[in-house]
């Protein structure tokens, strides 16, 4: 299997990055500005627009609503919350950071996985940062494969999971493939103590706890863009370029946490 996994890996690394260099003769085209910054090609515009809108009535009629419920939540329980989501996502970070180099960083994650799964009660608890290791930036299988040279491919919007490019979506394939633990001990695999249901779950939360953090962020760029969908567009696309090569520098109204998270301060 794990062979299988790298001989899958390869062909998609050959694909993207042949992809993503291609001419402007209909499939992709790069515009490189003065910070090194690449603008990569919208080649299913049309189609992106209008999964884009239907992403946001979708928002407006369920997504939104939750997450002003969740809000109503006392502050502890969200963050508790919140610590818990972030302390399952190190499965996911902690082989990247293996896969990228980044050694140090993979020890931190680990020990704070270990230490919050454990004295933080399943991560409701940051007892790790207290301990002094402090929460370090995600990684996914996206990142890995950018940091390994592959080229982002054409941008496109996915229904409900929104903004992705052709790297960052095979990436997601190869985090469900073999590269999520959680994935596999809910789903993949039948196990004594969680289902299907957990792992679920558990994304839905994620977007409703990213959702509830940004109201007022996203409000306020609806209603100071001339064009919603390429402030989106764009936004998805610096931060992602400012992750792969580690950037410590916020792109224009993004946090430093993640790009879902916007700061329009």
């Amino acid at each position: 299997m794990s062979r299988q996994l790298s001989i899958l890996i390869f062909i998609i690394f050959a694909f993207v990055n042949s992809y993503a260099n291609a001419g402007d003769d209909g499939k992709l085209k790069l515009n490189e500005n003065k910070n090194g910054y690449k603008e990569i090609g919208d080649c299913f515009e049309k189609v992106n627009r209008g999964i884009f809108a239907f992403n946001q009535t979708l928002d407006k009629i369920i997504f939104k609503p939750l997450a002003k419920g969740y809000r109503m939540f006392p502050q502890p329980i969200r963050s508790g919350t919140s610590n818990a989501l972030s302390n399952i996502g190190n499965v996911v970070t902690i082989p990247n950071n293996v896969l990228q180099g980044q050694f140090k960083d993979a020890g931190l994650n680990s020990a704070r996985f270990v230490i919050n799964s454990t004295l933080g009660i399943a991560g409701i608890f940051d007892v790790a940062s207290y301990y002094g290791l402090k929460k370090r930036d995600k990684e996914d299988y996206g990142q890995t494969l950018g940091v390994w040279g592959a080229g982002p491919g054409c941008y496109f919007v996915l229904p409900v999971l929104g903004p992705t490019t052709v790297r960052d979506s095979i990436g997601s394939v190869v985090n469900i493939i073999g590269g999520d633990a959680w994935y596999n001990v809910t789903v993949a695999n039948d196990t004594q103590y969680f289902s299907e249901a957990d792992y679920y779950a558990s994304r839905l939360l994620s977007g409703v706890d990213f959702r509830a953090k940004n109201l007022e962020s996203f409000d306020s760029l609806e209603n100071s863009s001339v064009d919603l969908y390429a402030s989106v567009r764009s936004l998805y696309l610096q931060d992602r370029y400012r992750k792969i090569r580690n950037i410590d520098k916020t792109t224009d109204t993004l946090s430093d946490d993640d790009w879902e998270e916007l700061d329009t301060q």
